[in-house]
């Protein structure tokens, strides 16, 4: 047994944990609008998650490119592949946090019991922002430890309902809850299915340094398989029993639908309770990912794909100049997006983020098999990975597709400015012809 390496239990709550941020907690009241019968939902993208996630962990044991999914595409696309998931992925995560500063604002103001205007709901979205681009400036020590800590808010929170929800679950209120919106059972599971994806986000990530692990050609596979299944059975379960306490309709009108749901069960102190606990994870994932999403672009600046001012560091080591730039253009996306509804913006930026993230996905899976035969695999492992890797593409198509025709145009758009900006900062003496 090798010494400070992680065990099948270490790996699997790693794995399951690195999928539990803050993508559940607006996640409900999205759901709300469709019903319980959104389970379906959770299903199919919990089988599409389990096998992109197995694709990620064999391309993370056998890469010998750094940067994750940027050095999985070079295998099959040259520079051009690293750019674009850098580019897509970069932008994914711009967007993404932007979503998860709105809903810290809503979980904010539902703690303070003030209603915010679309347009002071922007004002504070930004200013969460600015709050965890700030925090960041001490460097990645500080941002691992706040981010290890506050996830705890999150878990507490889904495991209590779990636990304590089946008290008030009521199946004549789920029955009533199956179906609010009316669509066929097609159309009531694609609905829900970019909102489904979301709350998995993350999982590329998972298991994907091989030699912190014990025997990694065994337990990473199965890590990722239980882990994804924890996490799958706690989304469910947590969402799910939601519908048999509170009436749909009102769960998709709060702001902050786990203390909705709480004060119901109980009493507005607990209520506030539970909503400082998900605010706290939800501000500690936002730090987090704030320094993920400049780290893709510092990692792509020093391939020459991103402008230089990416690449400037202060003395704690945090690409600070990156950071305020990248801050910005949240802003300006938490102002762009204002909608009648905190939802209907959240669903905005979610859809948005999806797609974008979808692109890196896409590139990944199809790189898989010639990362594989570089690397020397067995043929029939190859095809093995190559058929789950199919599966994930396919879904993520469906996810794509689910996602609605005004967040793919917008999604392209991004994707196509990319290029333009390729042609004009990348490495031409590195890119591959």
């Amino acid at each position: 047994m090798g010494k400070n390496k992680l065990n099948l239990f270490q790996l699997t709550i790693m794995t399951a944990v690195s999928m539990m941020g803050s993508g559940i907690v607006m996640l409900p009241a999205k759901l709300g609008q469709i019903g319980a019968i959104s389970i379906f939902s959770w299903i199919v993208t919990a089988i599409g998650s389990v096998c992109l996630a197995i694709v990620f962990g064999k391309c993370g044991m056998y890469s010998q490119k750094e940067g994750g999914m940027v050095g999985y595409a070079e295998y099959a696309f040259g520079h051009s592949g690293n750019f674009l998931v850098s580019y897509s992925y970069g932008i994914s995560c711009v967007i993404a946090n932007t979503a998860m500063a709105l809903s810290g604002a809503g979980y904010l103001a539902e703690l303070v019991g003030v209603s915010l205007t679309p347009f002071e709901t922007a004002i504070w979205t930004a200013v969460i922002l600015w709050a965890s681009t700030i925090l960041n400036w001490r460097g990645p020590g500080f941002t691992g430890k706040v981010s290890s800590f506050t996830v705890w808010g999150v878990i507490i929170a889904c495991g209590l309902l779990c636990t304590l929800g089946w008290f008030w679950f009521s199946p004549s209120l789920y029955l009533y809850n199956w179906n609010v919106s009316g669509l066929p059972f097609a159309g009531a599971v694609t609905e829900s299915i970019t909102m489904t994806l979301w709350a998995f986000l993350g999982l590329e990530t998972a298991c994907a340094n091989a030699e912190r692990v014990e025997n990694p050609h065994k337990n990473i596979p199965r890590a990722i398989l239980f882990g994804i299944t924890l996490a799958a059975l706690c989304y469910i379960v947590t969402t799910n029993i939601m519908f048999g306490i509170v009436p749909a309709s009102e769960l998709a009108n709060s702001s902050a639908p786990f203390g909705f749901v709480f004060k119901q069960m109980f009493n507005g102190y607990v209520g506030n309770i539970i909503i400082l606990l998900i605010l706290i994870n939800d501000f500690g994932a936002l730090v987090s990912w704030q320094f993920t999403a400049a780290n893709v672009f510092l990692a792509a600046a020093n391939a020459g794909h991103f402008p230089k001012i990416f690449k400037k560091l202060n003395s704690f080591s945090a690409p600070v100049l990156g950071m305020i730039i990248l801050t910005l253009i949240q802003t300006a996306l938490a102002f762009m997006t204002v909608s009648p509804t905190l939802i209907k913006q959240y669903e905005i930026l979610v859809d948005l983020s999806v797609i974008t993230t979808i692109v890196a996905y896409l590139l990944s899976m199809a790189s898989v098999r010639v990362l594989m035969r570089t690397a020397g695999c067995d043929e029939h492992e190859i095809k093995y990975i190559s058929m789950l890797a199919m599966i994930g593409s396919v879904y993520s198509l469906y996810a794509c597709y689910a996602s609605g025709l005004q967040a793919m145009a917008y999604g392209g758009l991004a994707i196509f400015l990319g290029w333009v900006l390729y042609g004009r900062v990348a490495d031409n003496g590195k890119r591959e012809i």
